[in-house]
């Protein structure tokens, strides 16, 4: 074995307090989720004739159960339970995909065209969310074993066939997710992760180079390959197309320039909330984005939703929280000795950076939207469930380490 490798900790080591710091702040998160299921869901729940309390009951239920998970979890030996549960999603989780496409509607509920939710008595579920956790996982645990010991100086013919495997796999996640569920931005999340996981299980330069030019070159196959993703490119490109082509040469922006196309509606309103809130916000309660002008703005605009209502301060205390998650997470991940759980920690908060990134991005018109989840604030029992879950399983590990 390497002797650069970082070492497996024994079944014996002395187990330490998990890290309250991001317990406290990923438990804050979930909290202003709950508060803000209540504020921004005032439209939907006189439309559809609901309880005035309908979203934020059920949002409370979830949020308040998803902090006590985190707590039970922090608590477990990682050395026992994060390899079981983590494996246990992955393979459970991929089955469900899988056969997902061939239920009967009583089971399932089509979103986008595609079946994503697993019905069940009381809520919905959506696998993919907890495939992502077994995913990054499975990934650390394969790297360790099959990449990491393997030199960085190698014949580029080695190291792709070193990968191959990976990539084969990557493709039937493509297939199940991207094509069967109609979910783009879960593969591109995901093999953002596989991306840089690579980079530090210790790959060289000029595969990576290899990797990204394949990536880019897969991604646009894949909005090629669906209608309904090259009207959102378009619908995107309309938006921002004005202060990309004024540095381009005339004759070139010309042929560039798509001409007639409709304003995106929803990044349109989405854009006036965050322009409404200016520094200090309209007003807890107060916002009007809420009222008809966006159905889900709950959900995958909340983040919309609150800048209206809070402002530029609101909304910096949200990504002061998100990425102090996020620094106690790769603080984590540096610190552990065990290689496994350092990739997986790092996926972990790879996970929850990019998701609040892609949403934020796509609601301010930056790229195409995606129907990422922000991570702990949107609206949904298994967007919030997942990623607590898979805070817990990092607090798990934080009892390994020595973050004093």
């Amino acid at each position: 074995m390497n002797s650069t490798k970082k070492s497996i900790k024994s079944k014996t080591t002395t187990l330490l307090q998990p890290d309250y710091y991001l317990f406290i702040a990923a438990s804050i998160l979930i909290l202003i989720s709950i508060l803000f299921s209540y504020s921004l869901s005032v439209y939907t729940v006189i439309y559809f004739d609901y309880s005035n309390f309908h979203f934020f009951l059920r949002q409370a239920f979830v949020g308040l159960l998803s902090i006590l998970i985190m707590w039970i979890m922090a608590q477990f030996d990682p050395t026992k339970w994060v390899k079981p549960i983590s494996m246990a999603f992955f393979i459970l989780f991929f089955l469900i995909m899988i056969i997902m496409p061939f239920l009967p509607s009583s089971l399932v509920t089509a979103s986008g065209g595609a079946n994503r939710w697993i019905r069940l008595p009381g809520f919905s579920l959506s696998p993919v969310e907890f495939f992502k956790i077994g995913f990054i996982y499975f990934l650390a645990w394969s790297f360790n074993r099959r990449v990491y010991d393997q030199p960085t100086k190698m014949k580029w013919k080695d190291e792709m066939l070193l990968v191959l495997p990976y990539f084969g796999a990557f493709l039937v996640v493509v297939f199940i997710v991207a094509f069967m569920q109609k979910d783009l931005g879960q593969v591109v999340l995901m093999g953002a992760i596989l991306f840089i996981l690579l980079m530090f299980a210790n790959r060289s330069m000029k595969f990576f180079l290899s990797l990204g030019f394949a990536g880019i070159i897969a991604f646009v196959g894949l909005i090629l390959a669906a209608p309904h993703r090259i009207v959102r490119i378009q619908s995107w490109w309309s938006m921002v197309q004005d202060s990309i082509l004024s540095f381009l040469p005339t004759a070139i922006a010309n042929e560039l320039r798509i001409k007639e196309f409709p304003e995106p509606y929803q990044v349109s309103h989405s854009l006036n909330a965050i322009y409404n809130g200016g520094l200090s916000g309209t007003g807890l309660g107060e916002g009007s984005i809420k009222l008809g002008f966006l159905s889900e703005v709950h959900t995958d605009f909340v983040l919309a939703g609150i800048t209206e209502e809070l402002g530029f301060i609101g909304f910096a205390l949200i990504v002061s929280l998100i990425g102090f998650v996020v620094f106690r997470i790769l603080r984590i991940s540096r610190r552990c000795t065990n290689q496994i759980d350092h990739l997986f920690t790092l996926g972990i908060g790879l996970m929850i950076i990019f998701s609040f990134l892609i949403n934020s991005y796509g609601i301010s018109g930056m790229i195409p939207i995606k129907g990422i989840a922000v991570p702990f604030l949107s609206y949904g029992g298994s967007a919030l469930l997942s990623v607590s879950i898979a805070v817990g399983l990092v607090l798990s590990i934080s009892r390994t380490v020595n973050l004093k």
